[in-house]
C-alpha cells in the first residue's frame, strides 16, 4: 500500500462542479460536511458510560468522538517524524503528514456515528434479538420463516450487528445529502473507519489477526465496500489508519471510562489507586510492557501530594484530572512508536494486533480497560439503566420488525402496523425504495428488516425512552 492512493481525495459520487475561490482540501470539507450533519448532532444525546445521564460533566458520544477526533489529528506530524526516524528511506511526504491528521481528525468524529442508544450495550441487544427471533423462535413471513428469505450473509449481518458497520451505512446512505450517496466523503475517511476489512461470513474472532474480529460492512454496502477499498489500494487489508483511529479510540474511552467513574462517585481517589498498584500483572512488573504503568503509579501520587502542597480544596480532583492527561500522553507515545516500528509491516498488510502490544504501555491499557469494566460498568446504577434500556429496545424491535415485514407489500397490514411505519423516518424509507428497486423478494426483506435497525440505531437515548412510553401509553 502506498500514501499517493492510500489517501485518496476520490468520492464514490464524483462532482466537477469545484469552486476556484475553496482552498480547503478535500478532507477539510469533509470536515464541514461532518459538523453540521444531523447525524453528528444527534450524539450529543448518545450512551458513552451512563445511559440517561442527567449531569452536563459526563462524556456523551459527541464529546468522546471529538476528544477521539483530537488524539488523532495529533498522530500525523508525530507519525511522520517517527517513521522517518526509524525508517528515514521510507517514502512518505511532509504534506501527507498534515493530511493523514485531517482524514483521522474526520474519521474520529464519525467512528460511533452508527452506534445504537445506549452505548454497546445497544448493539448486544439488537444480536441478541435476532438471534432469539430470527432463529430460534422462527420468525415469519407469509407462512414462511424469515430466515428462509435470507442468504448466509444476511442472516449473518443481524446476528453479528456492529455499530462500525452501521456506521459506514450512515455516511454512505442514510444521510441524504443531495441523493442516496450519504455524505458522500472521500475515499480515504471511508475507508478509515472500516475497521474490520471482512463481513459477517469473515469474521474469526480465534484468528489471531484483529481485522477478523468482528465484521465492517453489511451485505448492502459490499459494493461501497469494493468502491472504497479498491480506491484506496488497501482492499482486503486493514488500512494503515485505522490502527492510529482505533488507539486514539483506545486512549479516550480508557482514560476518559475511569475519570468519569470517579466524578460520578464510581470509584474513590484510594480505590483507584489501590486498583492500579494490586492489579492481577504485577508478577509482569520486570516486563517492557509494565513500565509506563509503574510510571502512572508515580505520577498519581505525585500529582495528589501536588494538590495537597497547593492547598486545592479537593486535591484527589486536581490529581486525577491531570494525572488523566499525562496518561493520554503515556499511551499516545507508546502508539506512535509502535506505529513506527511496525511500519512496513502494516503497509504490507501483514500487522495482525493492536498498536498497544509489545509497547511499554501494554499493561497500563490493560488495567485502565478493567478499573473500567469492574468499577464502573458494573456498578449498580447502570445494571438498572442498561435492564430498562433492553426492555426499550426489544419492545421497538418487535412492534417495528413486525410492521416492517409486510411494508410495501400486497400483504394486508394492520392499522398499528401502518402507523408504527409512518413514525419511521422518511429519509430511510427513500433510501430503502431505491435499493430494493428491482430487487429479488428475498434482498428486500433484508432490505426491510435493516430499515428497522436503521431506525434503532439513529435514535438518541432520550427519544428511543419517549417513544418508548409514548407507545406504551406511558406520559
Amino acid at each position: 500500500m502506498e500514501w499517493n492512493q492510500l489517501l485518496s481525495g476520490e468520492r464514490i459520487r464524483a462532482y466537477n462542479h469545484k469552486n476556484e475561490k475553496d482552498y480547503r482540501s478535500e478532507f477539510e470539507k469533509d470536515y464541514h460536511r461532518i459538523i453540521v450533519s444531523a447525524s453528528f448532532r444527534r450524539l450529543q444525546d448518545k450512551t458513552q458510560v451512563f445511559p440517561l445521564d442527567k449531569s452536563d460533566f459526563i462524556r456523551t458520544r459527541l464529546t468522546h468522538s471529538m476528544e477521539v477526533s483530537s488524539i488523532g489529528k495529533s498522530f500525523g506530524k508525530a507519525v511522520y517524524h517517527r517513521v522517518k526516524e526509524y525508517h528515514p528511506e521510507a517514502v512518505i511526504e511532509e504534506i501527507q503528514a498534515v493530511e493523514i491528521g485531517d482524514v483521522l481528525l474526520s474519521a474520529g468524529l464519525i467512528h460511533d456515528i452508527g452506534n445504537p442508544p445506549f452505548g454497546h450495550f445497544g448493539e448486544n441487544v439488537i444480536r441478541e434479538w435476532f438471534g432469539n427471533h430470527l432463529i430460534k423462535d422462527g420468525l415469519t413471513y407469509k407462512g414462511k420463516p424469515v430466515v428462509d428469505y435470507l442468504n448466509s450473509q444476511m442472516k449473518a449481518d443481524f446476528l453479528n450487528f456492529e455499530g462500525n458497520a452501521q456506521a459506514l451505512r450512515v455516511v454512505t446512505k442514510l444521510h441524504s445529502l443531495v441523493d442516496a450517496k450519504g455524505m458522500n466523503l472521500t475515499k480515504a475517511i471511508l475507508n478509515t473507519i472500516i475497521k474490520y476489512p471482512v463481513s459477517s461470513l469473515g469474521i474469526d474472532a480465534k484468528s489471531g489477526d484483529i481485522k477478523t474480529k468482528k465484521m465492517g460492512y453489511f451485505y448492502a454496502e459490499r459494493d461501497v465496500f469494493r468502491a472504497i477499498t479498491e480506491g484506496t489500494g488497501a482492499k482486503g487489508n486493514r488500512y494503515p489508519l485505522v490502527y492510529l483511529l482505533e488507539a486514539s479510540d483506545d486512549i479516550a474511552y480508557k482514560t476518559a471510562d475511569v475519570e468519569d467513574g470517579f466524578k460520578k462517585g464510581r470509584i474513590s481517589f484510594t480505590k483507584l489507586k489501590h486498583e492500579l498498584e494490586c492489579n492481577k500483572y504485577t508478577e509482569h512488573k520486570k516486563e517492557k510492557g509494565y513500565l509506563f504503568l509503574a510510571k502512572a503509579i508515580e505520577d498519581l501520587e505525585i500529582k495528589y501530594q501536588k494538590g495537597v502542597k497547593r492547598n486545592y480544596h479537593n486535591p484527589e480532583v486536581y490529581a486525577v484530572q491531570n494525572w488523566v492527561i499525562g496518561v493520554q500522553s503515556m499511551l499516545i507515545e507508546a502508539a506512535v512508536s509502535s506505529f513506527s516500528k511496525n511500519y512496513y509491516k502494516i503497509m504490507e498488510g501483514k500487522y495482525t494486533k493492536d498498536l498497544f502490544e509489545d509497547t511499554k504501555a501494554y499493561y497500563l491499557a490493560k488495567v485502565l480497560g478493567d478499573i473500567a469494566y469492574e468499577q464502573v460498568f458494573q456498578s449498580k446504577e447502570i445494571l438498572k439503566l442498561e435492564a430498562a434500556s433492553y426492555r426499550i429496545i426489544t419492545f421497538l424491535l418487535e412492534h417495528f420488525v413486525d410492521a416492517a415485514l409486510v411494508y410495501d407489500t400486497d400483504e394486508p397490514k394492520t392499522q398499528l402496523q401502518a402507523k408504527l411505519m409512518d413514525l419511521v423516518s422518511d429519509t430511510y424509507k427513500y433510501i430503502y425504495h431505491v435499493y430494493s428497486e428491482g430487487k429479488p423478494e428475498g434482498e428486500k426483506v433484508y432490505l426491510r428488516l435493516l430499515l428497522v435497525t436503521d431506525f434503532i440505531s439513529g435514535m438518541t437515548d432520550h427519544y428511543a425512552k419517549t417513544l418508548y412510553q409514548e407507545l406504551n401509553g406511558i406520559y
